[in-house]
């Protein structure tokens, strides 16, 4: 079993729309950055773990737990000419883009970007180095279990 964060915009999917949907899982669309892409292809996992992170917003921060529910499939936004996310070079036959599927699994308290900042057990996390722009990076265990202790903190 692995480990992820998936970066999301609020205003586009939020953690509460995941928890709203059919069977809470959604679609993860819209990924255009090939290294992002071959995560989701090639090493994610139905089962694994995702530390769902809403960014671009007032308080970005780990919004959720989830867990990935499907496996790779080509993301149908790449073909639409109306959709941001179209790519005219991705044909049926050979796409270049992958969607999976996330369900919801907590929601827990939010953990603010500035609150893992402070937290010593994530300093090697790759949401917090320099220069980190990714949408989806990988998690270890460790860092997992302490995101996961923050959401589950009482008061805090």
């Amino acid at each position: 079993m692995r480990y992820w964060l998936m970066k999301s915009e609020p205003d586009e999917v939020s953690f509460d729309d995941v928890l709203s949907a059919p069977g809470q899982t959604v679609a993860w669309f819209g990924v255009r950055n090939y290294q992002a892409r071959n995560f989701m292809r090639d090493a994610m996992a139905v089962g694994d773990g995702v530390l769902f992170y809403h960014s671009s917003c007032a308080v970005p921060g780990v919004a959720g737990l989830a867990e990935i529910a499907s496996a790779p499939y080509p993301d149908a936004t790449q073909f639409d000419p109306a959709s941001p996310y179209h790519d005219p070079k991705a044909t049926r036959e050979t796409p270049r883009w992958i969607s999976i599927d996330v369900r919801a699994l907590e929601a827990g308290r939010h953990v603010p970007l500035a609150e893992l900042r402070a937290n010593p057990a994530l300093e090697g996390m790759a949401l917090l180095q320099k220069g980190s722009r990714l949408s989806i990076t990988p998690v270890a265990r460790s860092e997992w279990d302490a995101v996961v202790k923050l959401m589950r903190a009482k008061g805090a």
